[in-house]
Order: C-alpha cells, then structure tokens, then sequence
C-alpha cells in the first residue's frame, strides 16, 4: 500500500510520547501567552496592524512574484534600507521567512570546496542549511570557539563559521566575540543567526552582533527574522554589500521563491519604528526574563538563566513535560513544549517567552500556575 509505512512511523510516535497535533487558536484567546515568540508584544499592537493593513491597500495581498520579477516593491526596499540601518549593517536583503533566509546564507556562503563549521545545538534552519550546502560541514561542540578554531585550523580554502547567536532552546548566547576572533585567525567568515537576539539584545533591541562590536564588519553576516520581536512574517540576512549582491545571484531561496507578502513588509516595518521610538521594550524583556527565571528557581524548578527573552525549565520526561504544559493549558497559560527530536540533548522542557508587555501580576500567576502543575 502507498505510504504504508506512514503508519509504521506514526504508532513509533506514539510509542515515544512525540506526537505533534496542531491547535488552532481564536483571536481573542483568554490564555496568558508565553508560548509566543513575540518577544516584545507587538503582534497586536495598533501601529503594526495597521502597517500590515496600510500596505496591504496599497500594494494587495500579494508580492506577485519573485523579488528578481516583480516581487520587489518600493516597501521592500525602504524596509531593507531601514534594517540595515539599524542593525548596523551595510545592506539587508528580505525574504518570506527567516528559514529560507538561513537556507539562503548557508548554501551560498559554503559553496564546494569549502568548510561550513556547525555549532552542534544550532537550529533547524541552519543544520538544513548546511545538508544542502555543496561544501563540508563539520559539527563541533555548542558554543566552543577552541573547536571551531580546531576545526578551521585542519581546512584549506574558504570557511564559514556557523552559530546562532541566542539559541532558541535554552535561551543561552553564543561567545559571538570569540567565534569572530577563531574565525579571523584562519581568514573564514563568520555567519550567525540573530533570531531570538534582533529587538532584545544590543542599544534599544540592535542585536547580538551590534552588543559584540560586530556590526558593519565585513567577514560577518547576520540573517533573522521578522516574526519574533518585530511581530510580523518574514526574514533577512544583513552584510556586506558584496555579500547580499551575491545572495541576489546565487540564492535559490531568494531567486525562486515569491517575495514577501506587502502586509508583512508593512508590519515589519512599523515594528521596527515603534522600537527605535520605544527602545526602552528590548530592555524590558530582558527584565521580564530574569524575573521569571529568578521566581521560578525560588519555587524550586531547574530553570536556565537566560541571556535574552527565553527561560527554559526542566521537564522528567517527553511524556511529563506534554501533560506538564496540557496541565498549564488548562490552567489558563500558554507555554511551549519542547522534546525530542526538537532538543538534540534528549532533554524535554517547558520553554517560556519573556514579553516586554509582561506585568508584575501576570508574571506572579505564569509562576504560581507552572509551580502549582510541575510533575
């Protein structure tokens, strides 16, 4: 039978405890989200949606092709300039999501014949990345800049070092100074992932890059995302201008895929005006993070102090940590669940979301639910 062995993997699954179903929520959910990734709680705010609406009348609900055809607007543009500019880079390039960004950044930066070296907790989009890519990718220990330089030191030829800056599971920071300063010893560049560090860290929400005093350096490009603390769709990579003209040509992410949708590019961009205006938001979400991390251990629970907006917490088990955030569900909070094959190290855990919109009250409840549900 056509796919018979769909069922074999799916029984697997549920062996494990790793089934995954999809939750559709409604618009006015009466849960208390930290299971979002909206770091800074613009998703909603006012001047985004009517960015996405704005741009939307203006431009339709669609980009209408690729960005080399007719998918590259004025908007598109004026968004690039804008974010190169505030990150501290000398060009951006946007496309439809910060995956197809590091997929991007990845394969046209390892070309053949050279060394990808890979942190061995980087995320998804880039361990794709560098499956696709046509040159060696060689793993090394998480956030080791001795093993990358290691690794560096045994390759002739062009090398790219590859990190996320913060990393999505636990919430810890990449040594960023350290990886560029291995990378330039052994003349490699240096490609980091700014995800979950865009609008948190660095002056007013800048950036890893931008707190490490890599910004505008030109063996570094940046790629993130539009969907985290800028509450809208979408992904860039930021860099030297040699390098994005040559993503232009050699990105297959970005030569055949259909350009951002106007209403993401509008809502991005007016996220990005409020946080010059608000720089005080990425401040507050780092405070938020260290408060909850700060409770939950006096409550006694195995959390990860963070170096950005995500607090990670211990669960027993896959099975344990699914009913742990079933149990906080119930409760009236929202909290991520991450388990294998998510988590490389084979430890589940409840990940939490620092929001700078985040009151006193509303922390003192995620705590009291979380201690109050734990296995």
């Amino acid at each position: 039978m056509a796919f018979g062995w769909i069922d074999e993997q799916a029984e697997q699954r549920r062996r494990a405890g790793l089934v995954r179903t999809l939750r559709p929520r409604p618009a006015d959910s009466p849960l208390l989200d930290l299971a979002s990734n909206d770091y800074l709680g613009l998703a909603h705010h006012p001047e985004v949606a009517e960015g996405a609406a704005g741009a939307a009348r203006t431009w339709g609900g669609g980009s209408t092709g690729s960005r080399l055809v007719t998918g590259t607007t004025e908007l598109h543009t004026e968004l690039e300039r804008e974010l190169a500019g505030f990150c501290g880079f000398e060009e951006a390039l946007v496309f439809s999501s910060g995956y197809a960004a590091n997929l991007a950044a990845v394969t046209a930066l390892g070309p053949h014949g050279s060394l990808i070296v890979s942190d061995a907790l980087n995320h998804a989009s880039l361990i794709d990345g560098c499956r696709l890519a046509r040159g060696t990718t060689q793993v090394v220990g998480h956030a080791d800049p001795d093993a990358v330089r290691k690794a560096l030191g045994t390759h002739e030829g062009p090398a790219v070092a590859v990190s996320d800056t913060v990393f999505s599971v636990d919430g810890d920071a990449a040594p960023l100074a350290a990886l560029a300063e291995a990378c330039r010893e052994h003349g490699a560049g240096l490609l980091v992932d700014d995800a979950h560090g865009l609008g948190v860290l660095g002056d007013g929400g800048r950036g890893a890059p931008y707190a490490a005093g890599l910004a505008g350096a030109e063996d570094v490009v940046v790629t993130a995302t539009l969907s985290k603390s800028l509450g809208s769709q979408g992904g860039v990579v930021l860099g030297p201008a040699r390098v994005i003209d040559h993503l232009v040509n050699a990105a297959r992410t970005f030569i055949f895929d259909t350009g951002l949708a106007p209403a993401a590019a509008g809502a991005a961009l007016a996220a990005l005006r409020l946080l010059r205006r608000e720089p005080g938001r990425a401040a507050r979400a780092r405070e938020v993070a260290a408060e909850l991390h700060a409770r939950l251990t006096a409550a006694g629970l195995e959390a990860v102090r963070p170096d950005a907006a995500v607090v990670s917490v211990r669960a027993p088990s896959p099975e344990q940590a699914v009913q742990w955030a079933a149990d906080c569900r119930t409760a009236g909070l929202a909290v991520g669940c991450f388990r294998p094959p998510s988590v490389p190290d084979g430890i589940s855990r409840l990940r939490l979301t620092a929001r700078a919109d985040l009151s006193g009250a509303e922390i003192e409840r995620a705590v009291r639910v979380i201690g109050k549900t734990r296995p």
